[in-house]
């Protein structure tokens, strides 16, 4: 059973609990030593998700191209963060 909000909820109406799960949910894995910073890796590109005081940002790496990163503010929900973060570089 879910504790997560609905998918339209922003994502600062969430516990920190919640955001936790949501990011497992997606894949993310808790980098050691760093309980804000999480690592999301599929078969196209990885992605470092840092939870900041204002906004989620994530930075994605593919092999041989510039990084690229994305500052997403916390008022957005959750469905449209989790799109721009799926979407990829």
């Amino acid at each position: 059973m879910s504790d997560l909000p609905t998918q339209s909820t922003p994502l600062n109406q969430h516990s920190i609990r919640a955001l936790e799960q949501w990011l497992d949910s997606l894949g993310a894995s808790r980098v050691d030593g760093d309980p804000c910073l999480w690592s999301l890796v599929t078969p196209e590109w990885t992605a470092e998700l840092q939870l900041e005081r204002e906004d989620l940002r994530v930075a994605w790496q593919r092999p041989d191209q510039a990084d690229r990163v994305c500052s997403l503010p916390y008022g957005l929900s959750r469905a449209d963060v989790e799109a721009a973060i799926q979407a990829g570089p």
